[in-house]
């Protein structure tokens, strides 16, 4: 008999019966469609040799005057500089409302013979005084004295040190790398306290960040700084900056904190820390409080959102609340007849939940709607239009934009945005969201892989404390399918907690996040509990190179639904006698997997076909296997292996009548 072609349409079918998806392909891990052939993606290896303390959510790359090229990270402690394959902690020192870096000049040190606890009294160099940490926090020891503690100053001398615990609000505790080898209260220490970003996981109001660190409380009173909250009643939002860029100068902006900047032009950048203060940049009279900023594309606008009614007084934070400065200057504030600052207030929604630009149109999402935010010139400086309902943003960072169209996800299905919001046909939607744990819609990431025509976004599902699955969008051949060209996966060296497209590098860059693991930089003395960030270049080689130079096989696979082996004579059996792979591209080994059935989606007829181990001189194989319906899985499990898939091919003959 002829060989008969299966052919199977591109993406992942999820959404319809066994019957119904017959010819499309039903599960997959790092495969992607191209060309509608079903293929591995490309590998990634380590950027660095260091691992980021913490966890990545947000990256910008840029390039200034001079042809630099910047990478800026902001995790839930730090705010890094990547530039030439070195990292550099420009975190902000916390300030207080004078705008001024808050220091304790010698506070100090007990210790206890043989133990590593240290217990430090803030002081400024009298009695001693309130100090505002909380658990978790970063201060940085400088001008350390041992005393007669027999501590080693070099292990604390400029040193950035965790806060361990809080005794009282004097006194925190930390731990150090050497025991003490002796008890003495005469140790002493500058300290300079890192600005507070926010926990690594979205969670229900537990311990600190609800006030002006971390979260305003919306629709109820402010319980202050420090103070816990009811679980039922409010959501503590994970550690989130806003990254965007002024010429030369970058704007960093904590969620629900503070707006800083950091100039590249300055000689001395990589010793130089973000500031409310940087000379010709100051950021003194922004808001206190922000959910998000961003520059205006055209006009040099700095854009504030969900921010404070008034600007200096974080307990006026009104969630759908905007401010924007004067154009071209980013201090300044005040609305005047002679200049284009101002202010607006969204009406439909909640809260704020992003913002990005789109030619010449601004993007702002609602948790339930979406306004598009264009320049429109004196009195109003900017008009505002609602152009979409039920289709909030889950995630400040679950929306990306390419060649004038937005993508994103809701709480309830995907959307576009080409001056007309559309509701994106999905055909792994039900896949997505009755598993997708929508509280901690904050730590979902979008990234766009235009090399590939792909937006992927990284979630976590129910009962996952941090993004374990992906789901895929091919938006450059989303026409050869009804329902789109859709792509799923689950393994865990996948998982993405930050990525940025090639903008600047010619290859995307992107963060994976071990919580199991402590990271190298920067250097934290008693580091505990912050896990680790990778920083990796994708599209390169065929595997995960790791930051020790090791090699980690990157498998895939994908398996198709039951598809009927001779759909016009369904009433016989047939008997497959060889199949050939027809792969396209294959490097080393992929492995196939034949299931036969009498009937479709009844697994418990299935006879497997072990897995046939195809090599590129492989022509065919023969087989014995008999039955109505087959499934095929194509994968591959070591190093060094790639493919792109042809069309499947198998040698049939009638086998019976029922």
């Amino acid at each position: 008999m002829a060989l008969t072609q299966i052919k199977f349409a591109p993406g992942i079918d999820k959404q319809d019966t066994s019957v119904g998806a017959q010819g499309r392909w039903v599960d997959s891990d790092n495969v992607r469609f191209r060309y509608g052939l079903p293929e591995k993606v490309g590998g990634w290896a380590s950027l660095i040799n260091d691992t980021i303390v913490g966890v990545v959510r947000k990256q910008l790359p840029f390039v200034d005057a001079e042809g630099n090229r910047y990478v800026a990270l902001g995790t839930d402690k730090f705010l890094l500089i990547y530039f030439e394959g070195q990292l550099y902690d420009i975190t902000p020192f916390r300030v207080d409302a004078n705008n001024t870096q808050e220091q304790f000049l010698t506070s100090s040190i007990s210790t206890t013979n043989a133990s590593t606890t240290i217990t430090v009294t803030t002081k400024n160099g009298g009695a001693p005084v309130d100090h505002g940490l909380a658990v978790g926090d970063m201060v940085v020891f400088n001008n350390f004295a041992a005393g007669s503690s027999g501590i080693t100053a070099s292990d604390l001398e400029d040193k950035v040190v965790q806060v361990i615990s809080v005794p009282s609000t004097t006194t925190f505790t930390a731990t150090i790398p050497s025991a003490a080898s002796a008890t003495s209260t005469d140790g002493t220490v500058d300290i300079q306290p890192y600005a507070v970003v926010g926990p690594a996981e979205q969670e229900y109001g537990y311990g600190w960040g609800i006030s002006t660190f971390g979260g305003v409380v919306t629709g109820g009173s402010d319980t202050g700084w420090g103070v816990a909250v009811a679980a039922s009643t409010q959501t503590l939002e994970p550690g989130l900056w806003s990254l965007d860029t002024f010429g030369n100068v970058l704007i960093a902006t904590i969620a629900n904190g503070r707006t800083y900047t950091w100039n590249s032009n300055d000689a001395a950048r990589f010793t130089t820390r973000a500031s409310v203060n940087t000379t010709d940049f100051l950021t003194t009279l922004n808001p206190v409080a922000s959910r998000a900023t961003l520059v205006s594309p055209t006009t040099q606008h700095l854009i504030h959102f969900g921010t404070c009614t008034t600007y200096n007084n974080a307990s006026t934070q009104d969630d759908m609340y905007i401010r924007f400065s004067n154009n071209e200057e980013i201090n300044s504030y005040d609305v005047k007849a002679t200049n284009t600052a101002g202010t607006f207030r969204l009406q439909d929604g909640t809260k704020i939940m992003g913002a990005l630009t789109a030619k010449e149109t601004i993007l702002v999402w609602t948790d339930s709607s979406l306004y598009t935010m264009k320049f429109v010139g004196a009195p109003f400086t900017f008009g505002f239009e609602q152009v979409g309902t039920n289709c909030g943003l889950i995630g400040q960072n679950a929306a990306v934009e390419i060649d004038g169209i937005a993508y994103w996800m809701s709480n309830n299905g995907f959307f576009a945005f080409d001056g007309t919001v559309k509701s994106l046909p999905c055909a792994v939607e039900d896949y997505v969201f009755d598993n997708i744990d929508t509280t901690k819609g904050q730590q979902i990431c979008a990234g766009l892989n235009n090399l590939f025509t792909e937006v992927t976004w990284w979630y976590p599902t129910t009962g996952s404390d941090f993004n374990n699955r992906y789901v895929s969008y091919n938006y450059g051949e989303t026409g050869k399918v009804p329902m789109g060209n859709w792509y799923t996966g689950t393994n865990t060296n996948s998982i993405r907690t930050s990525w940025t497209d090639t903008l600047v590098y010619p290859r995307p860059y992107a963060t994976k996040y071990n919580t199991s693991a402590a990271g190298t930089f920067p250097a934290v003395v008693g580091v505990t509990g912050l896990g680790q960030t990778v920083y990796f270049e994708h599209e390169t080689g065929t595997d995960q190179i790791n930051p020790d130079g090791s090699t980690t096989a990157l498998t895939s696979f994908i398996q198709s639904f039951e598809f009927s082996l001779q759909k016009d004579q369904t009433e016989y059996f047939l008997a497959m006698r060889r199949f050939l792979p027809n792969f396209k591209t294959l490097t080393g080994n992929n492995n196939v997997t034949i299931a036969v059935t009498d009937w479709p989606a009844v697994d418990a007829s299935a006879t497997s076909l072990s897995p046939f181990t195809i090599t590129s001189s492989t022509q065919y194989v023969d087989t014995r296997a008999r039955g109505r319906y087959a499934s095929i899985k194509l994968q591959n499990t070591a190093a060094g292996e790639t493919w792109r898939f042809g069309t499947f091919q198998v040698d049939l003959q009638p086998d019976g009548r029922r």
